[in-house]
């Protein structure tokens, strides 16, 4: 059942936020707020074809999957910033997004534009510096899929789940590429099923906090249902751990297809802890769900552990 915030909570009229830094500070701060350097390490699923395929591919393969990291922390900073210009006035709305920069007037929308103009061509040049132009293919998709999103698709129900979804399957792709390990099916099914996964909880909780405002804030939202999305996101869960549970069947060498089906214990557990903590209310980002619960955490420790000590026999 949603929860609708006081009026206090959710006025449109919030006024922005008293500047706190020195004056010197403010801009350099207003930009990195809005770049959102906690959301960087999602960056890291450029390493998960390499880890799943228990290869880093070419020689060097690690510091390439640096450099595709270090692209996609840029094309994403440059999202952010194109997301966060066409959102200003719904962000004003919202009891937490009000106090972005841009929305609370801190940052200037051309300044963030410009910002984002730098940050998709350093993103656009590390494939060709690394001589993987497939690389900037994906990085370039990645923006492209990203700000037609912030323009146009994010209004359009079940489509715009699928681009945020998309977003974390093309980071996978692209580390794949940098490293030039070719993806598994069975992988790229757990990793698009575990990226639409976490964008279905992110609008289960978006109405959960916001109620009825939430149309308001994100128009799609008048097709959606938080029983349907509960539900959607339990069997997407269960389609997760299936899809594990069939890509570690499928290893050849029985000491890794061993460790690999055990690992599934944790990674179910770690699935139904989200899946407690996105049926309360609240504000959190979905994100900090992951990566700040500490019960979460541990869960996530002990399938990282299980999993990589599956590869423990090809080190030998």
């Amino acid at each position: 059942m949603t929860r609708p915030l006081p009026e206090a909570v959710i006025s449109p009229a919030a006024p922005p936020r008293a500047a706190s830094s020195p004056g010197w500070l403010r801009w350099p701060s207003a930009v990195l707020r809005t770049a959102r350097p906690r959301q960087w390490p999602k960056n890291l699923l450029v390493f998960a074809a390499p880890l799943a395929g228990t290869s880093l591919g070419r020689p060097d393969g690690l510091g390439y999957a640096l450099v595709a990291a270090i692209a996609f922390c840029a094309a994403s900073v440059a999202v952010y910033m194109v997301n966060d210009v066409v959102d200003a006035d719904r962000d004003r709305r919202h009891p937490v997004k009000r106090n972005r920069p841009i929305a609370a007037g801190e940052l200037p929308k051309a300044h963030a534009v410009a910002v984002a103009a730098v940050c998709i061509i350093g993103a656009l040049s590390a494939g060709f510096a690394i001589h993987t132009p497939l690389l900037s293919v994906i990085v370039g998709a990645y923006v492209a899929s990203s700000v037609l999103y912030s323009l146009v698709l994010k209004h359009i129900p079940v489509i715009e789940l699928v681009f945020v979804a998309s977003g974390f399957v093309l980071r996978a792709l692209g580390g794949a590429a940098a490293t030039r390990v070719p993806p598994s099916g069975w992988f790229l099914l757990v990793c698009s099923l575990g990226a639409l996964l976490v964008a279905t909880a992110k609008r289960y909780t978006e109405m959960a906090v916001l109620g009825p405002d939430a149309i308001r804030h994100r128009p799609s939202m008048r097709w959606y249902r938080p029983s349907a999305l509960r539900l959607a996101q339990r069997l997407i869960a269960a389609a997760m751990i299936i899809s594990y549970v069939l890509w570690a069947v499928g290893e050849h060498r029985g000491w890794i297809r061993g460790w690999h089906l055990a690992s599934a214990i944790p990674l179910a557990g770690t699935l139904a802890r989200f899946d407690h903590l996105t049926a309360e209310a609240t504000a959190k980002p979905v994100e900090d769900l992951l990566a700040r619960d500490t019960t979460m955490v541990v869960l996530e420790m002990m399938w990282l552990l299980m999993f990589v000590g599956g590869l423990w026999e090809l080190v030998q």
